[in-house]
């Protein structure tokens, strides 16, 4: 018998949150997927879900990601061999949205995601156009990054990202 790893841990925890959602009706997940990268041997788990009620707030998509690379476990693991600061996962969440290509509409989706998620955090945007839709339609993606870290230290923080991610989904719902 073997003990889970940190990583395992926490994506059991975030896992039970959304889909605690997904059953209570409040969301629905639409995507999921649990990665194993054997040429670095790294580790990628993430979940991607939409608002399950209106209409409009369904054109947005919240996906939490949740990365731990080799030097990650082996500092968990082998604790004599690596730092314990290394011990840990990185981890993002994703806001995408089609909507018209409107400058405004980017900014007031950027200023939205800082309010809710706060200045200590990295908030980017990525803007991808369609050439073949006349630039009528684009897609952002707006990424906030924890620039650290996160441990099992801060797995109940995990599971309270969750009403976060849903309040976002119905702010940006609205500016879309």
């Amino acid at each position: 018998m073997f003990d889970p790893t940190a990583f395992e841990n926490m994506k059991v925890v975030i896992e039970g949150a959304v889909y605690d959602r997904d059953l209570s009706g409040e969301i629905r997940v639409i995507d999921r997927n649990d990665l194993i990268n054997t040429a670095k041997l790294s580790r990628e788990f993430n979940i991607s879900f939409i608002d399950a009620g209106e209409i409009q707030a369904q054109k947005i998509i919240a996906k939490f990601i949740m990365k731990a690379e080799l030097e990650n476990l082996a500092a968990e693991l082998l604790p004599a061999a690596q730092s314990v600061k290394l011990s840990g996962s990185n981890v993002m969440i994703v806001f995408i949205a089609e909507h018209e290509n409107d400058t405004e509409i980017n900014k007031k989706i950027l200023k939205t995601v800082k309010e809710i998620w706060g200045e200590n955090r990295t908030v980017t945007q990525k803007i991808i156009i369609y050439p073949s839709a006349d630039n009528k339609s684009i897609k952002s993606e707006t990424t906030v990054s924890f620039n650290r870290l996160i441990s099992e230290e801060q797995i109940d923080d995990l599971a309270e990202m969750i009403p976060f991610m849903i309040r976002t989904l119905k702010k940006l719902a609205a500016i879309v």
